[in-house]
């Protein structure tokens, strides 16, 4: 079952025999929309391969304050839990399942013995360390040059897509939590992007025209 979805997932990334070790020796693992991954602090013992669903990486500030700085897809890994991992150091990220999520965990001394293995899983961790990089990038540009409107309103198309679906359900505490800002500020601003007919304000749900 784990080969089946390996293959359906990353046919196009690792080789046949490479999928073969990952099944062998990753850890099936499924968690709930909402449910925490990492926690800030922990010692990282796993790698995490993303089959289904998504997840979404957050810092935390010296007073306990989130900030959103990337979402997770299938096929994707993070490549701060790689650093964690192969330093042996403490996360420094929060991981939360943005919905039901299902992914199989490496363990580290798999993940050093097939660097120097496999060509593919090689170039892999490479080019997640540049996703990664370049998304974080964006975010700071995000917070830098856009105005909170404009950060909400990538905000909430970057959680469309991830949803595959216009209607999003969040409250606006926690969309606060994830932009680092007050409900009071996101509730106006919600308001404001809906008069403009970017968004439809429903009950427990957002609608997001302008995809």
């Amino acid at each position: 079952m784990i080969k089946e979805e390996l293959i359906e997932a990353y046919h196009f990334i690792f080789e046949d025999d490479l999928i073969e070790e990952i099944s062998k020796f990753g850890s099936l693992k499924e968690v709930k929309a909402g449910e925490k991954i990492i926690e800030i602090g922990e010692y990282v013992k796993s790698m995490p391969l993303l089959l289904d669903g998504a997840i979404k990486i957050l810092r935390e500030d010296k007073d306990g304050d989130e900030l959103l700085l990337y979402f997770l897809e299938r096929g994707d890994t993070c490549a701060m839990t790689l650093s964690c991992c192969l330093g042996q150091t403490r996360s420094e990220i929060r991981a939360i399942a943005e919905k039901d999520t299902k992914l199989i965990m490496i363990p580290i001394e798999k993940m050093e013995e097939w660097t120097s293995k496999y060509k593919s899983w090689r170039n892999f961790v490479f080019e997640s360390y540049h996703s990664r990089l370049s998304e974080m990038l964006d975010t700071i540009d995000t917070i830098a040059f856009l105005n909170m409107d404009e950060r909400l309103m990538r905000y909430l198309q970057d959680k469309a897509k991830i949803n595959r679906s216009e209607l999003i359900q969040v409250t606006h505490q926690e969309i606060a939590y994830d932009l680092h800002t007050s409900r009071v500020v996101i509730s106006r601003l919600l308001k404001k992007l809906e008069l403009e007919g970017k968004i439809q304000l429903q009950r427990n749900n957002i609608k997001v025209i302008d995809l």
